[in-house]
This record gives structure tokens, C-alpha cells and sequence, in this order.
């Protein structure tokens, strides 16, 4: 995504360089993540408006820690580091940095000691912050002053305003920092002097005027899930090049009840867009696949790979086509180690591996430089209905992983049912907005039960809802008892199969967010 007003994060490793870069965009400006390793001629090139530093694991003082040239302090653009990044500042332009006497992690009163006309600005003089460091700056760089500190860190942040250098032991863009959105808007808007102009509207905009210019008059393939991302990039291409593009959408019987409907109700025939718009019902096909298997991975193999012979059946009866369009979006990039220097937290599906069973010219991925918040956003713009733009979180393998045990026909009907009762009564209650994840799952384990003057052993559900921030960690959600004790009511009274009703305390790690 081109844009005329930039402001990149460097990474040095830092968990938070992602939720920088969004809440650089937060400040209505484009941002992108780049390694240290990135060569400074090409910062040159994209004299991005600010630079912010990451956080990172290392001592920069000792040899072989990531680093970067003492020219990048000198371009005249405004610079702020951040935890890492703050010491390696000093560090680089003759400060010293040392082994803190005191580690500081977690909230952490910090006073302001200097001016609040530029970074802490609208920041009271005593303010809670995020800190996480094992080293500190015993000594400022020449030409820099202290302008805040803490109890055992005398340095928790320095200036040089006549650069516009800013270093900042803590973390602004965790919210535990109480100021922290504060404190990077007077940077981003503030001191780098950003008109703000990064906004949904004209990313769609000015992304369909590009998928024009692109495709011209060829023909663009895409593999519609349902999914937020998937749903998102159709109804993107439809608005550029509607006939052009045909979706191929899979229905493998294991999504949610009805969600194969409402996707067909939007993008089919009698939908808002003017696509070609393919279902293929292979349910029996799936089921047939997993009959006997239990194994989760070896499910979540099987559904990959039978998506994949339903996907090229399709494809070949399209022929050639001159575009496959995919999902990838920002994170899938960053995770996948292409746009920044954290650990590689998984290797994705939608980044770097073409497949080689559809005949097609070259891969569009439109949504590449969006967060998942701003493709709901753009959803939003396009007219999806909120219904698919808030969708739930749903894993590639469907309700084949939130059935413990072997899949079929019937266990899928049992835990569509559960589920769509759950989902019913916490937005009823006005809570499906609360956890960040939530659903129904069937366990394989079976129990006897009393069901009017009749004896039962049917199987036990087991409601999920989770609350997190990044998916790496999470905590069970306090769901109000009474609410828990209603849909369980009504699970027992209106689910064949069902005699009991479990809740799910389990937080990440030692679990999972899924049962599987």
C-alpha cells in the first residue's frame, strides 16, 4: 500500500511491534514494520514523516546485539524509541546503558520531569506506565535532558528537542500505560507533523482503483471461506471488477448453523454482488474422509487436503484464469517473519506457498497491509452485513476440531445446535461482545442422565469463552452463572444427544483456546 504520509517501525525483536504499528494507524496515519537489518538507504527512500524503535530482548551493549548506524539520528526525521530502542539510542549516540540495579516490570508510577509542550503533552505529572527492562540508562547522550523518571529508574525518558529525539524506557502502546495512546499521538500527529489523512474510506477507495489498473480485463479466482478476511476481499473485488472475479466457496458441513446460507445469501445470486458465485455442498465427502479418524491433526490434514481436491475440481472446470486472489493480511505477513525481525510464530498458509493444482498467472492480496480490526472497518465500508464483519474467530478445520473424537453427521448436528444456542443467549444478554472468543465444543465423553421418568447416555458439551489480547494467552471469561445456567437449560431441553453442560476454565497456557 503506497501512501504519501509514512511513519515505520524498526523491530528489534520486541512482542509488541505489531500493536505499535497499529496504534501508529490508530492516529489516522499508515505505518509499516521493517527489521533493524533494513539498509538505511532505504529509510532514505521512504522518508517516512517518524521513526519509532521497538522493544527487544537484548543488551545493546553487548557484541552482537541488534543495532543500527548512528546516520539514521541524523536525517532530521523525529525518532522514538522505545524500551529497547530507547537504550540503544543512547547507547549509539554516546549515552551508557547498564545492567539496572532494580529490574521494573509491570505498572510503574512514573513522574514527569520536563516539558509537556511536545511528547506528554495532555500526560498528568504522575502517570501509571508499562515497564518491562532488565537494563537502564545510567547516563544521557550529549544534548539530550531527562524529562521523566521513577523510583529505582532515573532515566525513564529523555529528549533532544532541537533533533527531535525522544527515548522512552516504557511501553506507550500497551494499554496498561494509562497515557501511552496520548503519548504516541503527540508523536505521530504532534511532533512529526502527520496530517492524519490514513483512513479506511480512502483505502478502499484508492485499493479498488489499484485492483483495477491491475487486473484490466482478466479474470481473478478466489477460495471464499465465510471468514472475516475472505469475506472482506470479495466484496472488494466485486465493487472493482464484479463479473471478473468468481469465488469458489467449499461448504464441508463443519461450519456454524446456517453460516453456509448466509454467506451464499450475500455473494450468491440473489446477493448484493454482481460476482460468479460457485457453492460446492461436499459435506458427504468430508464425512466420509473422517469417518474413524480422532487424531486432531490428522482431521485437520484430511479437511486441508480435501479442500484442496474440491478447490481444483472447481478450478478446472473455470479453466485458466489470470489472478488467484488470497486473504493474506498484515499479521500473516509480520508472523510469517517478512516484515519484521520478531520470532516467526508460525509459517501461514496464505504467505509464500502457491499452489501448484490452479492454472493462474500471478497471486493479488489486497488486504495485505491491513490489521484484522481495519479489514472489519473496510468490511464495514464495503456493506457487508455486521453479522459477517463481527463473525466469530472459526478455525480453518471448522467444527471438526470442536468435536473431540470422530466427526459425523450427527455429532456435527449436536454441536451446531449447542452452539447456536450459546451464541444466542450471550448476545441476548448483551455480552457477545465481551469475550474475545466464544463457543460450544462436543466432547467424547458420555455419562448417564435422568430426562424426565427416562434413563440417558448421551454426550457432555462444553462451553468455551475466552478473553485476550493477542491470542498467545487468554483467560476464561466471567459469563454471569445465571446466563451460563439458561443456555445450559436450554441445550439439555433442545439438543438431541445432550445430557450435560460443562464449562471451560482452562486459561492459555497451560490450554489452548480450542478443546482439540
Amino acid at each position: 500500500m503506497a501512501s504519501e504520509e509514512k511513519v515505520i517501525v524498526i523491530d528489534f525483536g520486541g512482542q509488541y511491534n505489531q500493536l505499535v504499528a497499529r496504534r501508529v494507524r490508530e492516529c489516522n496515519v499508515y505505518c509499516e514494520i521493517y527489521s533493524y537489518r533494513t539498509p538505511i538507504e532505504q529509510i532514505k527512500e521512504m522518508s517516512p514523516k517518524g521513526i519509532i524503535l521497538t522493544g527487544g530482548p537484548n543488551s545493546c551493549y553487548e557484541d552482537g546485539a541488534p543495532t543500527y548506524t548512528k546516520e539514521l539520528f541524523e536525517l532530521g526525521i523525529p525518532v522514538l524509541g522505545l524500551c529497547y530502542g530507547a537504550q540503544l539510542m543512547m547507547h549509539v549516540l554516546g549515552g551508557k546503558v547498564e545492567k539496572a540495579p532494580v529490574r521494573e516490570y509491570g505498572k510503574t508510577e512514573t513522574l514527569i520531569d520536563g516539558s509537556k509542550d511536545a511528547l506528554f503533552a495532555g500526560v498528568e505529572d504522575k502517570t501509571t506506565v508499562w515497564m518491562s527492562h532488565f537494563d537502564y540508562i545510567s547516563k544521557v547522550a550529549p544534548g539530550f535532558e531527562i524529562i521523566a523518571h521513577t523510583a529505582d529508574c532515573p532515566v525513564a525518558a529523555a529528549a533532544c528537542e532541537a533533533k527531535k529525539l525522544y527515548a522512552i524506557q516504557f511501553h506507550p502502546e500497551v494499554l496498561h500505560t494509562v497515557k501511552g495512546k496520548e503519548i504516541l499521538h503527540n508523536f505521530v500527529r504532534g511532533i512529526c507533523q502527520t496530517s492524519g489523512s490514513w483512513r479506511m474510506d480512502s483505502f478502499v477507495e484508492n485499493t479498488i482503483k489499484d485492483i483495477r489498473e491491475k487486473v484490466g480485463d482478466g479474470k481473478v479466482l478466489l477460495a471464499l471461506s465465510g471468514g472475516v478476511d475472505s469475506s472482506v476481499l470479495a466484496a472488494l473485488l466485486a465493487k472493482a471488477i464484479g463479473k471478473q472475479l468468481t469465488c469458489v466457496f467449499v461448504d464441508h458441513g463443519l461450519l456454524r448453523k446456517n453460516e453456509g446460507d448466509e454467506v451464499e445469501s450475500v455473494f450468491g445470486p440473489e446477493g448484493n454482488f454482481d460476482i460468479n458465485f460457485i457453492r460446492v455442498n461436499a459435506a458427504d465427502r468430508y464425512y466420509a474422509k473422517l469417518k474413524g479418524v480422532e487424531e486432531p491433526e490428522r482431521k485437520r490434514k484430511i479437511i486441508g487436503e480435501e479442500f484442496i481436491r474440491v478447490f481444483e475440481e472447481e478450478a478446472k472446470k473455470i479453466g485458466t484464469v489470470d489472478f488467484l486472489a488470497q486473504g493474506t493480511i498484515y499479521p500473516d505477513v509480520v508472523e510469517s517473519g517478512l516484515g519484521g525481525e520478531s520470532v516467526v510464530i508460525k509459517s501461514h498458509h496464505n504467505v509464500g506457498g502457491l499452489p501448484d493444482y490452479v492454472d493462474f498467472k500471478e497471486i493479488i492480496e489486497p488486504l495485505r497491509s491491513l490489521f484484522k480490526d481495519e479489514v472489519r472497518k473496510a468490511g464495514l465500508e464495503l456493506g457487508l452485513p455486521e453479522y459477517l464483519v463481527f463473525r466469530q474467530p472459526f478455525p480453518g478445520p471448522g467444527l471438526g476440531i470442536r468435536i473431540i473424537g470422530e466427526v459425523t453427521a450427527e455429532k456435527v448436528r449436536i454441536v451446531q445446535d449447542a452452539d447456536y444456542i450459546y451464541r444466542t443467549e450471550l448476545a441476548q444478554a448483551g455480552l457477545d461482545k465481551l469475550p474475545d472468543q466464544y463457543f460450544a465444543a462436543l466432547s467424547n465423553m458420555r455419562s448417564v442422565g435422568v430426562m424426565g421418568d427416562e434413563r440417558t447416555y448421551d454426550y457432555a458439551v462444553v462451553l468455551r469463552a475466552v478473553e485476550t489480547v493477542d491470542f498467545m494467552t487468554a483467560e476464561a471469561s466471567q459469563i454471569p452463572f445465571e446466563v451460563l445456567q439458561r443456555v445450559m437449560s436450554r441445550i439439555i431441553n433442545e439438543v438431541k444427544g445432550v445430557n450435560r453442560v460443562m464449562y471451560d476454565l482452562t486459561s492459555k497456557p497451560p490450554g489452548t483456546v480450542e478443546l482439540e
